[in-house]
């Protein structure tokens, strides 16, 4: 296994890994009554083939066994930069699925490196490839002088486990599309 970053070519992988990481609901919520989650993942696959949105190739890394195949990604970028990088994401919201997001809270801040999508295709599950890509985007934000962070929701212990053996503290709370998350960065194992 080794961690690349990504090509154009992972745009769905990306699209899929970021709707796995969001949840069905709010998935669905997106969709609304007059799309399907199909519109959704097609949303986010473009998004994810452009070099300007929060979701872009260029801000991802993946996971890649030994034929070559991306199995899991970690997509993240400098916090400072999420106004300019989410303004492609809330014009696709609105001009694809009819939605404003404007009142949106922001999940992240100038002083960190923001984690915002973790993923790892389910049948690769179980094999320390997430922690591999956590390791890794740790190293990105390092090379900026930030700290990584992360939001996880409260009641996913699972996920929590892993951060917190990769080396992330909980630092504080903070809303993640109107649902208040814990808010954990990377400050060593």
């Amino acid at each position: 296994m080794k961690i690349v970053e990504a090509r154009k070519e992972d745009a769905q992988l990306i699209a899929r890994s970021v709707m796995d990481a969001v949840g069905k609901e709010i998935c669905q919520s997106l969709a609304g009554e007059h799309h399907s989650l199909d519109d959704v993942e097609g949303m986010f696959t473009r998004l994810a083939e452009r070099d300007d949105s929060q979701y872009s190739y260029i801000n991802t890394l993946v996971a890649v066994d030994d034929d070559g195949k991306a199995v899991g990604v970690c997509v993240g970028y400098d916090g400072a930069k999420l106004d300019e990088l989410r303004k492609p994401f809330f014009e696709a919201v609105r001009q694809e699925l009819g939605k404003d997001m404007g009142d949106v809270e922001d999940e992240t801040d100038s002083s960190e490196f923001y984690l915002d999508t973790l993923a790892v295709l389910p049948e690769y599950r179980g094999r320390g490839i997430a922690s591999q890509l956590l390791k890794a985007s740790v190293s990105r934000a390092a090379s900026i002088g930030k700290p990584a962070g992360l939001l996880v929701d409260k009641d996913n212990v699972n996920a929590r486990r892993l951060y917190e053996r990769v080396g992330f503290t909980q630092v504080g709370e903070r809303p993640f599309c109107y649902v208040l998350m814990d808010h954990l960065q990377y400050t060593g194992e």
